[in-house]
């Protein structure tokens, strides 16, 4: 009888374990933050409107998506970089997380890394679903500072 329990019970284990990071709940700002550094974008589900969806809320996700529906085949869409890494290629790193300013459902974070040259992000992140999400990312620096809401916005 304690055989086939304990079957079971190692059975879900392994199933919770091979779940996206679109399950997990990250209940503060910087373990999101954190969890979105060190993601591995291999793992993204194939249809996800975005690299990062599992981190990103449910109206930022929805633009990744309209806007992916609004672009001809063979079109990159209006965020043709990574801005994760606010660029093409290369990688984040010597990741510094800053404290989070939080006013009820909504937190500003700004982030700091190297990618070839110095980058300073800008998050604003929203509470949904029982934990902190992604609802934009900014660069306010150099000769194009962008954000992603900015520029969904101008591609309408």
């Amino acid at each position: 009888m304690r055989l086939p329990a304990l079957a079971l019970i190692l059975s879900a284990l392994s199933v919770l374990s091979a779940l996206p990071a679109a399950a997990q709940t990250f209940k503060s700002p910087q373990a999101l933050l954190q969890a979105l550094y060190s993601y591995d974008t291999s793992k993204t589900a194939e249809n996800a409107p975005s690299l990062y969806s599992p981190f990103f809320s449910d109206q930022l996700n929805g633009r990744f998506q309209e806007d992916a529906e609004y672009t001809q085949a063979g079109d990159s869409g209006s965020i043709d970089f990574d801005p994760v890494i606010s660029g093409q290629d290369g990688q984040a790193s010597d990741v510094e997380i800053g404290q989070p300013i939080v006013l009820d459902d909504t937190a500003e974070v700004e982030v700091t890394f190297t990618n070839s040259e110095p980058v300073t992000l800008y998050y604003t992140l929203v509470k949904e679903h029982g934990g902190w999400k992604v609802d934009d990312i900014a660069n306010q620096q150099g000769d194009y500072p962008w954000s992603l809401s900015a520029l969904f916005d101008g591609a309408r």
